[in-house]
């Protein structure tokens, strides 16, 4: 019998938990909540939800302080929801770990439609006929999704992987704001440049020597980005 996805559910609001719930369980996914991070990072810890879907304002632990607990030792995904829409906000979350930003008042099929997105992203594997990608002391091992810099391991969000192994996989193109949100993010996130923004930055954090010049991931003024293959 094929298990059903599991979502974990963060809020303190009954009413929102209930109307998440009911809709996730229509549409196949089996579901649990916690109206606070404590009993979240439980939850997590034991079930092993596929996705885990947050509110930012909770009592004791925030949304955000949640993400950064997660992203600690746990490549999850996570779905923040918010009534807080604007740009700072998102970036916050984002930059904690989030892997998409759903701004409250939403419709359950927009829901369900960013829950199928980060869950493919979360399962996406590069072809098969090439198992290692390497440039400079940067390493990927596509089968263990394990990465290297200089020897050492270094942990990435799901996202952070996926928009490093594109990069990665063009290297010396000249790659645009909008080729990149459509390849790592889908086809309706290729107006969200904050969203690259902040993973550009963080890939740059964990990857290049000094990300203030970076030498791996090179802006290209008022179009995108560039990865600058080292010596391999």
């Amino acid at each position: 019998m094929e298990t059903k996805p599991r979502i974990l559910i963060v809020d303190d609001e009954p009413q929102i938990v209930r109307v998440l719930t009911t809709g996730l369980i229509a549409n196949g996914y089996d579901t649990r909540y916690a109206d606070n991070g404590f009993d979240a990072l439980e939850i997590a810890a034991s079930w092993s939800p596929d996705v885990i879907v947050t509110d930012l304002v909770m009592p004791g632990m925030t949304g955000l302080e949640l993400c950064r607990q997660i992203r600690a030792d746990s490549e999850t995904p996570i779905v923040v929801l918010s009534v807080k829409g604007e740009e700072r906000i998102k970036v916050e979350a984002l930059d904690a770990g989030a892997d998409d930003y759903v701004t409250k008042p939403f419709g359950i099929e927009e829901l369900l439609a960013r829950l199928r997105a980060v869950q493919r992203r979360s399962r996406t594997r590069p072809s098969e006929t090439v198992n290692i990608l390497s440039s400079g002391d940067l390493r990927i091992d596509l089968d263990s999704r394990e990465v290297t810099v200089d020897e050492k391991t270094i942990h990435l969000t799901p996202k952070e992987y996926d928009l490093l192994v594109y990069f990665v996989s063009h290297p010396g193109k000249v790659l645009t704001q909008r080729t990149l949100l459509g390849a790592v993010w889908g086809g309706n996130f290729t107006g969200q440049s904050e969203y690259l923004r902040v993973f550009v930055g963080q890939l740059r954090k964990k990857i290049e020597k000094d990300p203030s010049e970076p030498q791996y991931i090179v802006t290209e003024p008022w179009v995108g980005y560039r990865f600058n293959p080292g010596q391999s």
